[in-house]
């Protein structure tokens, strides 16, 4: 009789970083770092790593916050409070406290997971899975674990599949025939292509995986190197490049996707506009990203609110929702909806009309008001007869209008436009 071998998740922790403002995404980020912004319709960023890492079987967590932490530690307190100690389980939080020194915060990603070696050690692991916590995607963490343990690497990077011609945003890999990487360059004018594809080329996803001994020793050496930036891209991966084995991990081995002949699904929402379409593909026919499968469900902290409700039907004053996502708790009175994803609580009223509009939760659109193409920040009321969409002229006089067009209303601008009038 065999017995079944023991999944590397059950030996490993997940240490996500999540203390970047995301300075990209505007006043979006103004009262919250990144990780914590909406999206969806109910769920925040860092879920999906999250739920990635206890989908995957790990069930040691610790989570570095910097940047404005209080919504995220007040959504991870409530939403993944389910740990239990006694079974082994542990999900930590930890804000820059200044551990090693009093005058210092985290200076670098790397530096983060150094001043918290002991709680890392303490979690009695083998493996370290470093995640970003501020990208949407679905990934067996497992099947990157395997083949880590497989090849023998030092580290493991995840790697996205892109085209060359977009790759000088991300960190690149060069990497040999057998998945080995011989060079590692942060966001390179000239990045290089893939042995087997000239027009393609290999992007860092920030997922690292380590036998923790091997980076324990790493982070100490770093700590020491004054002249280190104390960051895993610019000088952890780097130095196992020249100095170590590492290897390259492809993201389509082990993307989770809603079918077969799905395309591989990763998104940086790290601008407004990318932040906007992300959202508004969820009211697509059948999006690439499936918030429906319940094989591998996004976890949450879900409020108890009533269902969603709509009405009146009378003409030009109907209660509707057409290719949208609307969340519970929100009613729709007498107002058109379509293309549109609507978070939990929002309450629109009579007459008005939504088109391709993110709303975020507990949003008060009032009667008439007319928005098209726009991210309305949590709890902004919007004016009666407001019209936003139409005139990009005099959108920017007000609010922040995107390169792509998406127009980001948040109630500090709304307040401003008040008192101007």
């Amino acid at each position: 009789m065999t017995t079944a071998p023991t999944r590397l998740s059950a030996r490993t922790m997940a240490f996500i970083l999540a203390g970047g403002r995301g300075s990209r995404l505007k006043e979006l980020t103004d009262n919250r770092a990144k990780p914590a912004v909406y999206f969806g319709g109910k769920t925040r960023i860092i879920d999906f790593a999250l739920s990635n890492a206890l989908n995957s079987g790990i069930r040691k967590m610790a989570i570095a916050t910097q940047y404005k932490a209080h919504s995220l530690i007040r959504h991870c307190q409530r939403g993944w409070n389910f740990f239990r100690a006694e079974r082994n389980e542990y999900l930590d939080i930890l804000p820059a406290s200044q551990r090693v020194s009093d005058s210092l915060w985290y200076r670098g990603t790397a530096d983060a997971v150094f001043q918290n070696i002991d709680i890392v050690d303490s979690y009695g692991i083998d493996y370290v899975i470093i995640l970003a916590g501020d990208h949407i995607y679905k990934m067996d963490y497992e099947l990157m674990l395997r083949e880590h343990a497989e090849t023998g690497a030092d580290v493991t990077v995840a790697c996205l599949t892109v085209p060359r011609a977009e790759a000088s945003a991300f960190g690149v890999m060069a990497m040999d025939h057998s998945g080995r990487i011989t060079d590692f360059v942060e966001k390179p004018a000239d990045p290089p292509s893939l042995p087997d594809d000239p027009e393609r080329a290999l992007a860092s996803m920030g997922i690292y995986v380590f036998r923790w001994k091997f980076l324990r020793q790493l982070l100490m050496d770093d700590a020491a190197d004054e002249t280190s930036s104390h960051d895993f891209g610019s000088d952890i991966i780097p130095t196992v490049v020249r100095c170590g084995r590492a290897m390259a991990h492809r993201f389509e081995d082990s993307c989770v996707r809603h079918g077969p002949a799905a395309p591989v699904y990763w998104r940086d929402v790290g601008t407004i506009d990318a932040f906007w379409k992300a959202n508004i593909d969820l009211t697509g026919f059948d999006p690439e990203l499936d918030l429906w499968d319940r094989d591998w469900p996004i976890w949450t902290y879900s409020e108890s609110v009533p269902p969603a409700k709509f009405i009146h039907d009378e003409r030009d004053r109907r209660g509707v929702a057409v290719s949208s996502l609307i969340s519970g708790g929100c009613i729709i009175s007498g107002t058109e909806v379509r293309n549109s994803l609507v978070f939990t609580g929002v309450h629109s009223n009579s007459w008005s009309v939504l088109q391709h509009s993110v709303v975020l939760p507990y949003a008060v659109i009032n009667r008439h008001a007319r928005l098209k193409k726009v991210v309305v920040d949590r709890g902004v009321v919007i004016p009666a007869g407001m019209v936003v969409g139409e005139d990009p002229e005099e959108d920017a006089r007000w609010f922040r209008v995107s390169d792509g067009g998406v127009t980001l209303i948040t109630q500090t601008m709304l307040d401003r436009r008040a008192e101007m009038a």
